[in-house]
């Protein structure tokens, strides 16, 4: 069965960096895009990132983050710089399941359990 496992979450303060991984396993890893989204206390899950050859980011992280991937290792990364308050959140990882770029949450499945990222002040 497919299955992502998300790490590399901490608590770091404002300026710092983090970067995330994501081990999938039980589908062919190479064939899919894959995405990060991140969720908040009280807000929805919303778009961070996602690759497929190349990525695309949302316009809040854009500069700041990078995703990347690695096909021999089934491992997605997402490396988190300048980190701000306000990128406090439990992120998640999940493969895309239409064959175009999209930013929807409901295009995406086989969620991971999530890392929680906090930056503080």
């Amino acid at each position: 069965q497919v299955q992502l496992v998300e790490s590399g979450g901490g608590w770091v303060r404002a300026g710092g960096s983090l970067r995330l991984s994501c081990v999938a396993s039980g589908f062919t890893f190479v064939s899919y895009a894959m995405g990060w989204f991140r969720q908040a206390p009280g807000k929805e899950r919303e778009f961070v990132a996602a690759i497929a050859w190349s990525g695309y980011y949302a316009d809040s992280v854009k500069g700041r983050f990078t995703i990347s991937r690695d096909n021999a290792k089934n491992t997605v990364y997402l490396q988190m710089s300048n980190l701000k308050p306000e990128d406090t959140a439990v992120y998640y990882c999940a493969m895309r399941t239409v064959p175009y770029d999209t930013t929807l949450p409901t295009d995406f499945g086989s969620w991971g359990q999530g890392t929680q990222v906090t930056v503080s002040s």
